[in-house]
């Protein structure tokens, strides 16, 4: 199903409920940087403008920062792009435990609310990229400068084995709640919201759905029924393409991707409505900044670039006409979102993450 979400996109500013406050590398071939002090965007910080190595923290799916990186690379073809690509949560952790040594130069495609951790940590340096009075103002932070800003949103969906169903003459659960029935017992992977965005956008969700004592009950059943925690947002789906584990708590995306490579799942949103995240950009507080830095945070939100999102994900954060919805989703992509917080889920994200480790991490698979 395609169709445009252009006269869905007004409906942001009443969903988006964003407060006003602020692996291995991989790489291709580039010159040695040097470095020629210049004005910057922040007293401290003196601007690079010759080095051509940039170091890249993001979150992104493997198999999407390849094709995303295609016209970056065709506009600036001798810099040296070194992706450090992981999980939301660890990326996070490790950008936090290198704050007095700041090795990525800008954060691609990493969730809104580690963003907001990071810039509680006073780790962003203020930069408005070219355009970004373009970026629906819910999908960027308010400062003068921006911190942060975003380019798409994803959310809670439930990926389900349909033959593996069938076998065990199970129904295909369509809610929170049927995730609880006894009879999915043992059935039911999920990921980690300590390292994974996706189990964390899920948590928090449940929390400002339900409220906090009752989304901890909720949650409390639900383990009852899980598997294994895992520590990726799209082993779930990938799992229950397999058939190893017939239902994985995932997110939209990578379900639809394990339909159209042929596995037999179906993919369910929510009934009460999806836990969601934005995936943003930022630069990196350093004492000097790159330029190339500066120029990657530009191409990120431009028009080619974005209809390489809009593949994969179906709320932009540029309102356009020509915007689609991908192939995949059954329901109204911004209706099915639930109202959320992201400021408030940033504050509360440690005690959060706390609380789900003391009562169900016994349950999670090992790190490697």
């Amino acid at each position: 199903m395609k169709r445009s979400i252009g006269s869905t996109a007004a409906l942001l500013t009443v969903v988006f409920t964003l407060a006003a406050c602020g692996g291995k590398a991989t790489s291709t071939e580039g010159a040695k940087a040097s470095t020629a002090p210049v004005a910057s965007t922040s007293v401290e910080a003196t601007v690079d403008t010759k080095s051509k190595d940039l170091t890249v923290y993001t979150a992104l799916e493997d198999d999407q920062i390849k094709t995303y990186l295609t016209t970056f690379k065709a506009k600036y073809p001798d810099v040296k792009v070194n992706i450090v690509r992981d999980s939301t949560g660890i990326v996070t952790a490790k950008l936090l435990a290198e704050k007095d040594n700041t090795q990525a130069d800008v954060v691609w495609g990493l969730a809104a609310t580690s963003l907001l951790v990071l810039d509680q940590n006073t780790m962003l340096e203020p930069y408005a990229p070219k355009g970004v009075d373009r970026i629906l103002p819910n999908f960027k932070d308010k400062n003068a400068v921006t911190h942060w800003v975003g380019i798409d949103a994803w959310e809670t969906a439930f990926i389900v084995n349909k033959v593996e169903m069938e076998k065990r003459k199970l129904a295909i659960p369509q809610s929170y709640e049927d995730l609880a029935k006894p009879e999915y017992k043992g059935l039911i992977t999920m990921p980690n919201p300590s390292s994974s965005g996706t189990g964390f956008l899920t948590v928090s969700g449940l929390v400002q759905l339900k409220g906090k004592d009752a989304a901890w009950d909720y949650m409390n059943k639900l383990h009852d029924n899980i598997a294994m925690y895992v520590h990726s947002g799209s082993k779930p789906a990938k799992l229950a393409g397999t058939g190893e584990y017939p239902i994985g708590i995932s997110f939209g995306y990578r379900g639809i991707q394990e339909k159209k490579a042929g596995s037999p799942v179906e993919v369910v949103f929510p009934k009460e409505g999806s836990g969601w995240d934005v995936e943003a950009n930022a630069l990196m507080k350093k004492k000097v900044v790159k330029q190339v830095a500066k120029d990657f945070l530009d191409w990120a939100i431009t028009d080619d670039v974005m209809k390489e999102y809009n593949k994969n994900y179906a709320i932009l954060a540029i309102k356009t006409d020509s915007a689609k919805v991908p192939d995949g989703y059954t329901v109204d992509p911004v209706k099915q979102l639930i109202k959320n917080d992201l400021n408030d889920a940033a504050k509360n994200r440690d005690g959060i993450l706390a609380e789900w480790d003391k009562r169900f991490n016994a349950k999670s698979e090992p790190k490697k």
